[in-house]
C-alpha cells in the first residue's frame, strides 16, 4: 500500500514538472476567492498578527520561490499543554500552468517572498483564543507560505523564463527548519491546508507522518482540496484537458489518492465548492455565451436546470469519497454550502453562527476526530436544506 501511494505521488510530481500547475485560471476571479483567505471579519476585531520568518537555510538547498527568493512561514509558539503539539497549515492560492501564468505569478505573493505580507492575522484554526479555536489555540501553529505555483511539489526550472519550480524542496526545507526548532519533539502533529494547500496536505500526508516517531499522534486535514475530475457545463473536462494525453496522470486527482493514504485523514469540503464551480465546472471557456455567468457568481441566481447540474456534482463528490469513508480512522465533513476554505475564516471555523451539520461546528468535528473523542463522518443534506451556511457571493 505504501509503495502504491508513493508511486502516485511521484506521478503527480512528474505531471506538475511538465505543466507546472493545473489551470489557466482567470486571475481576477481567483483573487476574489482568495480575498477570503484570512477571514478577518467583525467576529475578530483584534486578531493575532504573526510575523514572517524566512528559511535562511533554504537557498543553499535550492529551495526557492518561483523567482528565486527565499520561502518563509509564520510561526506562533505553543505553550502549556500545547508546547509539544504542532499544527502546520499549508497556504493555498491556485496554480500556474504555463510560462505566461508563472511569470505573472512570480510578481505576486504567490510566487515571490518579496511581495509577501510581513505579518498576517492568525484566525480560525490558527487563532490563539480558546473561545475561537478550542482544541488548537495553544499549539505551535505554523502557516507555510505558498510560492512555487504547484502545491508544494515539483523540482525543475525554466532557465529562459528565470522560473524555479522547487515546491518539493521548499516543503522539505521548511520541515527540516521546523524540526530544528522543536517540532522533532512533537507528541501531537496535524498537517493541514486549504485549496491548493489542501491538495498538498493530501500529497504530503504520509511523508509528514514518517517524519515523526510512531509514538507521536500524527494526522492530516484537507480543507477544500478535493478537486474532482468532473464534467464541466460544456460536456468537457476542464481540469483533465491539461493532461494532453499523458497516460496515467489522472491519478493526480485526490479522489484517486485518498483511499490509499495510510495516515488518518480528515476531508472538509463544501459540496458546492465555489472555486470548482467558477474554475472547473462552469469556467468562461466552457460557457462562451455566458449562460452560467450569474449562477457561478451567486448561487441564488441559478436556474432550476443549473441547480440540477450542481446537485449532480455533489453526488459525484459523495461517490468519490465512498471508499475513503469506510476507514474508521478517516473523518469527513461535507456541508452543502457554496464556500471554499472554511478552516482559516473565523466565521466558518468556530463562531456563534458558524456552519453546522447536526449541531456540530467544523472546529468541534475536527477536534472530535483528531482526539478520538468520536468518529466523524458527517454529510449534509442537499442544498437548500442547510441554513447555517456562509455562502460566498461574488459581484
Amino acid at each position: 500500500m505504501m509503495k502504491l501511494s508513493w508511486v502516485w505521488i511521484v506521478i503527480a510530481i512528474a505531471f506538475l514538472q511538465l505543466v507546472t500547475g493545473f489551470l489557466d485560471f482567470n486571475e481576477t476571479e481567483l483573487s476574489l476567492i482568495e480575498a477570503y483567505d484570512y477571514g478577518v471579519s467583525k467576529l475578530n476585531y483584534n486578531p493575532l498578527m504573526v510575523g514572517l520568518t524566512f528559511i535562511t537555510s533554504a537557498g543553499a538547498k535550492g529551495a526557492v520561490c518561483l523567482d528565486g527568493t527565499l520561502p518563509g512561514y509564520h510561526w506562533h509558539r505553543g505553550y502549556g499543554s500545547g508546547a509539544n503539539s504542532w499544527l502546520i497549515q499549508l497556504e493555498g492560492g491556485g496554480w500556474c500552468n504555463n510560462v505566461r501564468t508563472c511569470v505573472y505569478r512570480k510578481k505576486t505573493r504567490r510566487g515571490s517572498s518579496t511581495y509577501m505580507e510581513k505579518q498576517i492575522p492568525f484566525t480560525g484554526i490558527l487563532s490563539d483564543k480558546a473561545e475561537q479555536n478550542p482544541d488548537f489555540f495553544n499549539w505551535n501553529r505554523v502557516k507555510l507560505r505558498y510560492c512555487d505555483g504547484a502545491s508544494f511539489t515539483g523540482d525543475t526550472e525554466n532557465k529562459a523564463a528565470k522560473l524555479q519550480f522547487r515546491g518539493q524542496r521548499i516543503w522539505l526545507a521548511a520541515m527540516e527548519d521546523l524540526m530544528s526548532k522543536g517540532m522533532r519533539n512533537a507528541k501531537q502533529a496535524l498537517l493541514s491546508g486549504c485549496s491548493a494547500g489542501g491538495l498538498a496536505s493530501i500529497l504530503h500526508c504520509d511523508e509528514f507522518r514518517n517524519m515523526f516517531p510512531r509514538t507521536s499522534k500524527v494526522k492530516c486535514l484537507s480543507d477544500a482540496g478535493l478537486f474532482l475530475d468532473a464534467v464541466d457545463v460544456s460536456g468537457g473536462r476542464t481540469l483533465r484537458s491539461l493532461y494532453n494525453g499523458v497516460v496515467g496522470l489522472q491519478c493526480f486527482f485526490p479522489q484517486n489518492l485518498i483511499s490509499n493514504i495510510r495516515t488518518p485523514l480528515f476531508i472538509l469540503n463544501a459540496a458546492y465548492d465555489s472555486w470548482q464551480i467558477q474554475s472547473s465546472i462552469a469556467p468562461p471557456s466552457a460557457d462562451p455565451h455566458g449562460y452560467w455567468h450569474e449562477c457561478r457568481l451567486n448561487h441564488a441566481k441559478c436556474s432550476a436546470s443549473q441547480m440540477r447540474f450542481l446537485q449532480g456534482f455533489r453526488i459525484e463528490m459523495l461517490n468519490a469519497i465512498k471508499g475513503f469513508s469506510q476507514s474508521r480512522e478517516n473523518g469527513l465533513f461535507i456541508n452543502s454550502c457554496f464556500a471554499h476554505c472554511q478552516t482559516e475564516r473565523q466565521d466558518t471555523w468556530f463562531a456563534a453562527n458558524s456552519p453546522e451539520i447536526r449541531n456540530k461546528a467544523i472546529a468541534i468535528a475536527v477536534g472530535d476526530w483528531y482526539f478520538d473523542r468520536a468518529g466523524v463522518k458527517i454529510i449534509d443534506c442537499p442544498y437548500p436544506c442547510d441554513k447555517s451556511c456562509h455562502n460566498l457571493v461574488f459581484k
